[in-house]
């Protein structure tokens, strides 16, 4: 009973970080019983954190964006546009996948700036200097395209980066039925999860900072190793970690890493809380601009290329709403309109909730416009959720 009563506590006190990990579970729930189990079928969880990727790397780089106070709304197209660049360099320009990607990647940094330098230098707002993109890169897709229609991609090694699974082990080596070689790193994962929690507790007591009592500390670790467990599980009966999950994990990674563990992660979220305080702290805040929107125009690329990738091809609509579907992962994630407040790893939660709802609905045959209707429900719930949230913590 006193863990039960600790535990509510806790949940009370943390709503917003947890929130999102009951709204999932909710969700997962829910579609399971109303699909009769298919969707938490090996395949199409398979399918869904495939679909998840391009927008997933988006909602990262938005998140940030947010907590500096700002949007951006050119992401959708520009991810388009540098998806479309990709499938020209390696059809008719002949470029080898080594070379198209990093030159991507780069034209998507340099987007991201040239997004950035009116916003740091001049003082235009975000929404109308991210809008002009929005509006540039829309056309840029249709420049490219219109002569060409639709740009079949057949590089099949571009392609597996949206459509290949990871290899397995040798065959001697495999358990029968399973993707062995994800086993193993889903074991990895949870053992260094688990280290790391470990590490952190024992960091926060030696500085005399709160931590969870043993037992709900040690729940935690339970539940969270049985998730990521029974996720690894599920994937292995299909075919494996996908590697648009490994890319998508390593940026969720890094990202994480950069927010939490420098100096210009500290500077990032200081500059979202006040602005003003950071400048006169000696941060710069234009410098942070320019490095977050140049963070977003790279991951923008990212997407570009796993989009393309997935659908082995270029099209003229390729970025139609990934902004928004971004914007609201990030939102339902935990960011907050205030800025100051968001966690990366809560943008990746966002994302796999939101496709969550279009893949349940998809399988329970529901109408496009309805599916719309619902998710405008939940991003709207999301910013009130938020908004009640910060006005009980002042």
């Amino acid at each position: 009973m006193r863990l039960f009563k600790n535990a509510s506590a806790v949940l009370r006190a943390n709503i917003r970080e947890y929130g999102m990990y009951i709204a999932l579970f909710v969700i997962m729930a829910i579609f399971t019983i109303l699909t009769d189990g298919v969707f938490m079928s090996s395949r199409n969880i398979s399918n869904l954190l495939n679909q998840t990727g391009y927008i997933a790397v988006l909602a990262v780089g938005m998140t940030l964006v947010i907590v500096i106070r700002h949007i951006d709304l050119s992401v959708g197209f520009l991810a388009g546009f540098l998806g479309a660049v990709a499938a020209i360099a390696m059809v008719f320009w002949k470029l080898p996948v080594a070379v198209v990607i990093p030159m991507v990647l780069a034209m998507g940094v340099v987007a991201g700036l040239i997004t950035a330098l009116p916003v740091a230098k001049l003082g235009i707002p975000s929404f109308v200097a991210s809008l002009a993109g929005w509006l540039i890169y829309r056309g840029a897709i249709l420049l490219v395209t219109e002569s060409t229609g639709t740009i079949v991609v057949p590089n099949q090694t571009f392609n597996a980066i949206g459509n290949g699974f990871i290899p397995d082990l040798p065959e001697a080596l495999r358990i029968p039925g399973l993707h062995t070689l994800t086993l193993i790193l889903g074991l990895l994962a949870i053992a260094l999860y688990i280290v790391s929690e470990i590490r952190s507790r024992r960091t926060k007591q030696a500085y005399h900072f709160e931590v969870l009592s043993l037992e709900l500390f040690i729940l935690k670790l339970v539940i969270i190793s049985a998730l990521v467990g029974y996720l690894t599980w599920v994937l292995a009966g299909y075919q494996g970690l996908s590697w648009t999950l490994v890319i998508v994990l390593v940026v969720v990674a890094v990202y994480h890493f950069v927010t939490t563990q420098t100096v210009l992660g500290r500077h990032i979220y200081a500059v979202g809380g006040n602005p003003e305080a950071a400048e006169l702290s000696g941060i710069s805040v234009p410098r942070i601009i320019m490095i977050t929107f140049g963070s977003m125009g790279f991951l923008s690329a990212l997407s570009g290329i796993l989009f393309t990738a997935r659908l082995q091809s270029a099209t003229m609509t390729a970025g139609s709403l990934f902004e928004l579907d971004a914007i609201a992962a990030a939102y339902v994630g935990g960011v907050s309109a205030a800025g100051g407040v968001g966690k990366v790893t809560g943008s990746l939660l966002g994302a796999v909730v939101m496709l969550s709802l279009t893949s349940g609905m998809n399988l329970m045959n529901i109408g496009i416009a309805y599916q719309y209707v619902v998710r405008g429900l939940v991003l709207a719930l999301a910013v009130i959720f938020d908004v009640a949230t910060r006005r009980k913590t002042k």
